[in-house]
């Protein structure tokens, strides 16, 4: 059955109708009311609100708990309150707890569910992504964490150090740390002042009565919202809540509400960090009103018109033009009057005051000339799209519901589209005017020092960051559905599976125009997710030049021999479509999303800059600016240079695994030559050996056609050439990476695993490294290293980069520098065990439930899917794997897990590598 309105609600300009109640309702609810297929309940016995939506497209149901209570609740000497309780939430409660031999992570891992929960200033919510017959445990576990958590002193000491580290990790960060400073200076009443994960001395110093205090107060059944999106039945449904919930009492007191409002702002203000860094930032900041008043679509239309796509103001201004490796602008998505932010990541050469002016100088442009309607159509096509595209799988329905919870109507998901497409460019004008002054403004600067505490020049010292602003606060950064990849350089990663036990059978797969094309229908209406690869990666790097293949990938957006990089920009916007390009090591990577009816187009676009690009000399010369800027902003994050020290020390030179130096590197960006991108493309870029991947509502032959006409003719491309293998490491070694001025440290242990991801003993070794230290809280680096004894916010293990290749096994985490040494040992201890007594059958009968029921998660959207048979393709897998899969986990043998366990790792040859601010060495 098709979801009753995944797809189609955001591409109409919607009406929306409220439905008569569903006829009986059971007893002991109130219905509510029904917006476009969604049901709103309520518990009588206690006034639960309860959204119901059935999609019956997978067998996967997200069950989601909304708790309207975040930073924003908090005060001074409480702050970060609620996301440690969000912690503690996960410690035990009454009848689930690791006493008992119930604790809740260890009975949804042993499903194969997800789980986590996250933290923001309007709300908590906690979920699970569980395997369709199992709604029933996510249910009880919820209701019993409502009112029998059990608070219990020992948790908070070590979930404190667990937190403190999660702040140290955000502290590295200079977007973050900036950002955090222009939101305190800005509000000075309202408790938005306030960073979500806390201050740190608050962190370290909320008791246990004032956490117990805070839980008593909010966490009640009349102050959250259960969402329940995906394959179940609703009167089933119903049901298990009334069963669980139905004997807890409402509050027995008000919930308290927020009545703090910020006083009117009486002048700009102005924010400096001065950190040891190479990164330089410009940020601005407004008031402006929450995300329910009614200018609220002309702001997002405002933000999109700023800094979304190649034809936006800021990318014209700051980013062609070499002054800003990246610009973004948002309207925030809060419930009380919030900030509108725009950041600017400095290129080398641009002053603080340059960026900071010309971001000024575009605001007044739009204030005094307005936007045109051809700007504000691509904005609103922009945003409809995305709505969509977020729309894939009932986790990212749920999420984008319990956003609107959050802001203080869930029915405002359903709504929004229609009022996006409502704004106009007066609106856009009149809302810069009205909210865009100088007054109500907050300015923040980044600027990098020296060791010594100088200021460094921002001529030589660039960066990028993706997005800026505040995350989520979560209890662990589990991998979500669909979303992992290799830790070289985007590869897909084992996470493939099956949804249905025939799914290799509705795989269409041709050879069209010499292209291997593979597609899927699923039930997500009028989306298509495209993915695929060409053999164009950086082992074809001529010889004495690291930088060419990456190059060239960039080149391929910036003009063809039809139109110009903004020409090519403003059709995709126009349709609110998206096309990338990148580099692995093997291959050039590219990815598309669109609607439906725009496929033809974005296939068209795709062969032209594949197959045609213009090799501008210009844009050349700025796209080598921004190579070296991002590889110099690459350079600042310890976890990057703690990889790349562990890849060169592991594989030999010339291994397809083995990064050049980020010395080297930058020193070929800048002696690379146009001609040598010119030439790469002619030797390398063709039909040979290239992979297309198709998902979502997808017509087959109609893909075919597109597909055929588009790439007709197109001849060349290249295969894999042969690379010799890495050999066993001689001996352990530390590798140390001083980073000065780092809060947290990265630690990896780790070797060549000397295995490619077909050979026979993979398998079993990856089972047993999930066991020790996958993303699962039950995994024993997890739970021994981070929940027992709070030593770091994440600890973790895998098997990566051995698609094409032998590939590598190591262990990730970051350790505050006081607690390096702690962390170091009992990660060492915990490895020491596992490699020496290998795992026991009741894990591996565990993990293998833990393992298969991920499978099923990881292919309940389009993009998971599609990335995932693209990464069967890409091994050399048959179609047939995608069934067997979880069979070949049932079928393993702990003899053979643990025989693969001592064969193929050795702790006394490990190489271990620290990046960050080191302690001295004994």
């Amino acid at each position: 059955m098709k979801p009753r309105f995944l797809g189609i609600l955001p591409l109409l300009f919607l009406s929306v109708f409220l439905h008569a109640a569903p006829a009986p309702v059971p007893e002991g609810f109130t219905f509510v009311r029904e917006l476009s297929g969604i049901s709103e309940y309520q518990l009588d016995a206690n006034h639960l609100d309860i959204l119901l939506l059935e999609d019956h497209s997978a067998p996967v149901v997200t069950l989601m708990v909304t708790y309207r209570v975040g930073s924003r609740n908090e005060v001074t000497g409480t702050t970060g309150a609620t996301h440690i309780l969000e912690h503690l939430m996960f410690k035990g409660s009454e009848h689930f707890n690791r006493d008992l031999g119930t604790s809740f992570d260890t009975l949804l891992d042993r499903i194969g569910a997800v789980n986590n929960a996250s933290t923001w200033f309007d709300r908590t919510n906690y979920y699970e992504i569980l395997p369709a017959d199992q709604l029933e445990l996510g249910i009880r576990l919820e209701a019993d964490r409502l009112r029998g958590l059990l608070l219990r002193e020992p948790d908070r000491l070590s979930e404190m150090t667990v937190v403190r580290n999660e702040f140290e990790r955000g502290e590295n960060d200079p977007v973050e740390a900036l950002d955090k400073q222009i939101w305190a200076a800005a509000f000075t009443a309202h408790p938005y002042h306030h960073p979500t994960i806390g201050w740190r001395s608050d962190i370290e110093k909320v008791s246990i009565e004032q956490l117990r205090a805070f839980y008593d107060t909010f966490y009640w059944p009349n102050n959250a919202t259960v969402t329940v999106i995906g394959d179940f039945h609703p009167v089933e449904a119903l049901a298990l809540l009334k069963k669980y919930y139905g004997a807890f009492p409402a509050a027995p007191h008000p919930i308290p509400q927020v009545t703090t409002e910020e006083p009117v702002q009486q002048g700009p203000r102005r924010v400096t960090v001065n950190r040891p860094g190479e990164l330089g930032v410009v940020g601005i900041a407004y008031k402006v009103p929450g995300a329910l008043h009614a200018d609220q679509p002309a702001l997002a239309v405002l933000a999109s018109v700023l800094s979304e796509g190649k034809n936006s103001r800021l990318y014209l201004a700051l980013i062609d033009t070499n002054l800003a490796l990246s610009a973004d602008a948002s309207a925030g998505f809060f419930r009380d009057n919030k900030l509108f932010t725009i950041y600017a990541r400095l290129a080398p050469g641009t002053r603080h005051e340059q960026a900071e002016q010309t971001i000024l100088g575009e605001i007044k442009r739009v204030q005094d000339a307005g936007v045109t309607t051809e700007e504000v159509a691509r904005a609103i096509s922009k945003n409809l799209a995305d709505t969509a595209y977020a729309r894939d799988g009932s986790f990212a329905i749920a999420g984008q519901i319990n956003e609107h919870i959050a802001i203080g109507d869930w029915a405002d998901y359903i709504n929004y589209p229609a009022r996006i497409s409502n704004v106009t460019r007066v609106d856009v004008q009149r809302v810069a005017r009205t909210y865009l002054k100088v007054d109500q403004s907050t300015t923040g600067w980044y600027v990098p020092q020296a060791i010594d505490g100088t200021e460094l020049s921002t001529e030589s010292k660039p960066a990028h960051r993706s997005s800026p602003g505040h995350p989520e606060f979560y209890s662990e950064p589990k991998r979500e559905a669909g979303s992992a990849v290799d830790a070289t350089k985007g590869v897909p990663s084992p996470l493939v599976a099956t949804q249905q036990p025939t799914l290799s059978s509705r795989v269409n797969r041709r050879t069209i125009a010499g292209i291997d094309v593979l597609d899927i229908h699923t039930s997500l209406e009028n989306v298509v997710t495209l993915c695929g690869s060409l053999p164009a990666g950086d082992v074809f790097n001529p010889s004495g030049n690291s930088a060419i293949a990456d190059l060239t990938a960039g080149m391929l957006d910036k003009g063809t021999a039809v139109h110009n990089q903004f020409e090519l920009a403003r059709q995709l916007e126009s349709v609110g479509a998206e096309i990338h390009f990148g580099t692995t090591s093997q291959n050039l990577a590219f990815s598309a999303k669109c609607l439906k009816k725009d496929l033809p187009l974005v296939l068209e676009l795709l062969a032209e800059q594949l197959r045609a690009p213009s090799f501008s000399s210009d844009e050349f010369a700025k796209l080598k600016q921004r190579l070296s800027g991002n590889r110099r902003h690459l350079l600042e994050e310890t976890d990057y240079r703690a990889t790349e020290a562990f890849q060169r020390a592991i594989y030999p030179e010339g291994h397809p695994n083995h990064p050049v130096d980020s010395t080297k590197y930058l020193a070929d960006l800048e002696a690379a030559t146009l001609e040598q991108v010119r030439s790469f493309h002619t030797a390398n870029y063709g039909p040979t050996g290239m992979l297309l991947v198709a998902v979502g509502d997808v017509d087959s032959e109609h893909l075919a056609q597109t597909v055929g006409s588009a790439f007709a003719g197109w001849r060349g491309g290249q295969t894999l050439p042969a690379y010799q293998p890495a050999k066993p490491l001689a001996a352990a070694a530390i590798e140390r990476v001083a980073m000065p001025g780092k809060a947290s440290v990265s630690i990896i242990i780790g070797q060549p695993s000397l295995l490619k991801y077909n050979d026979p003993d993979r398998l079993a070794l990856h089972v047993a490294t999930e066991i020790f230290g996958g993303g699962y809280f039950s995994a024993r680096l997890l739970d021994a290293v981070r929940n027992r004894e709070g030593l770091t916010y994440g600890i973790g293990a895998r098997l990566a980069a051995d698609s094409y290749t032998d590939g590598q096994w190591f262990i990730h985490s970051t350790f505050a520098p006081e607690l390096l040494a702690k962390g170091i040992a009992a990660t060492n201890r915990e490895l020491s065990r596992f490699t020496t007594e290998g795992v026991s059958a009741s894990e591996l009968e565990t993990f293998k439930n833990t393992v298969s029921g991920n499978y099923k998660i990881a292919l309940a959207t389009s993009e998971g899917l599609a990335e995932n048979l693209l990464a069967a393709v890409q091994r050399g897998l048959p179609l047939s794997f995608l069934d067997d899969y979880p069979g070949e986990i049932a079928s393993l043998k702990l003899q053979q897990v643990n025989d693969a366990v001592k064969k193929h790792l050795s702790p006394d040859k490990m190489i271990t590598v620290l990046a960050g601010t080191l302690p001295e060495k004994d």
